[in-house]
């Protein structure tokens, strides 16, 4: 019984312990002296001017999980196209069923005018 708390007890310490020490190896070798220009906000090297908050249009968004969700599903005919010759034909029928499918919410995102940048 008492082997068992042990192992419980090491996963903690472990737990705890992991995250800590590169915390506390950063605070004993990082810089000491703070000033203005190693507090200021970096991006991109350049400083923002005038209004920094700019709202996007949700076409943006949209646009971006469409080319996700597409991405994605070509990820799955990888392992497809691989076994292509090896496959029966019930599997072949399949994998163009999807293609079909792929291709039917393409085109019907382009006729909603959802791939229109501008």
């Amino acid at each position: 019984m008492l082997d068992n708390w042990l192992f419980v007890g090491l996963f903690l310490f472990v737990a705890i312990g992991f995250p800590l020490m590169p915390i506390m190896i950063a605070r004993m070798i990082g810089p000491k002296k703070p000033n203005r220009v190693k507090s200021e906000t970096y991006e991109c090297g350049i400083e923002t001017v005038g209004e920094t908050w700019v709202q996007f249009k949700v076409q943006y968004y949209i646009y971006a999980l469409v080319f996700l969700i597409f991405d994605i599903e070509a990820v799955f005919l990888f392992p497809w196209a691989v076994a292509f010759g090896q496959l029966p034909l019930f599997a072949v029928v399949e994998g163009i069923l999807f293609i079909i499918i792929l291709v039917g919410g393409l085109v019907y995102a382009w006729r909603r005018g959802i791939l229109e940048w501008f």
